[in-house]
């Protein structure tokens, strides 16, 4: 009798938990198939996938040290205090994380030999991130909010992690040929802009005015799809291995 009545609960919950997988998956598979010069192992793209998960680890402590600091510091009635909020703390923690995983997993990989490769590695990483972090979302708040994740913000994890993957590409590629000062600026660039990309989605989908925030949102939630749509199917058409000099095995 006991079951019965629970019955009904686990199958809600599995609901709510597939409404919150779903959109992610889908966006997996469609980065993966874009791969067209060379496809990624699967057990590589189930590690990074992995790693994205615990990648919310990492930027929830980091999110509550900062969040801490940010508190003792600054009023939540100043402006200055969502601006520090989303753009430092949360941007940078949630993207540093990410990357840091990214970059752990993938770097020195021998499958990591494709400029589009770099694309397909941070968008898994991302939607790692996004898929946990929306069943804690959805388990929370239900089926609508699943709803409103699914175009918003599993999308938008996507889009910060096309930005990484660019200027990450650009890291190896320019290390590959023994660049490394280059290397070491689109590995930092590879945190700072899906980080400010990410506190600019943030910082906006906070604004409380209801005549006009919601319309910016939309409109920078647009650009922001439209931009990230438009890299992925120019570096997917124009894929291209990586030149390597003949001595970087040997120093990298």
């Amino acid at each position: 009798m006991f079951y019965f009545f629970l019955a009904p609960i686990l199958v809600y919950n599995w609901i709510l938990i597939l409404a919150a997988i779903i959109p992610a998956v889908i966006l997996l598979i469609t980065v993966y198939r874009s791969d067209r010069l060379e496809a990624e192992s699967p057990s590589l793209l189930r590690t990074l996938v992995i790693y994205g998960v615990l990648s919310t680890l990492i930027a929830m402590i980091l999110e509550r040290i900062g969040g801490a600091i940010l508190g003792a510091a600054v009023s939540r009635s100043d402006p200055l205090y969502n601006i520090i909020l989303y753009f430092i703390i949360v941007g940078f923690a949630e993207e540093g994380a990410k990357y840091f995983m990214l970059r752990r997993r993938t770097w020195r990989s021998p499958e990591y030999n494709c400029q589009y490769d770099s694309v397909v590695y941070a968008v898994f990483v991302s939607l790692g991130f996004a898929l946990w972090e929306n069943i804690s979302y959805v388990l929370h708040y239900g089926f609508a909010t699943a709803l409103v994740r699914a175009v918003t913000a599993i999308p938008g994890h996507a889009c910060f992690g096309v930005f990484m993957g660019v200027f990450y590409g650009l890291a190896k590629g320019s290390s590959s040929i023994g660049d490394s000062s280059k290397a070491r600026a689109f590995n930092i660039l590879a945190v700072i802009i899906p980080a400010l990309v990410h506190g600019a989605y943030d910082y906006i989908a906070s604004m409380q005015d209801a005549g006009t925030g919601i319309w910016k949102f939309v409109i920078f939630v647009a650009l922001l799809f439209l931009v990230s749509f438009a890299l992925v199917n120019h570096l997917s058409k124009n894929d291209k291995y990586f030149r390597y000099r003949r001595d970087f095995y040997r120093n990298r």
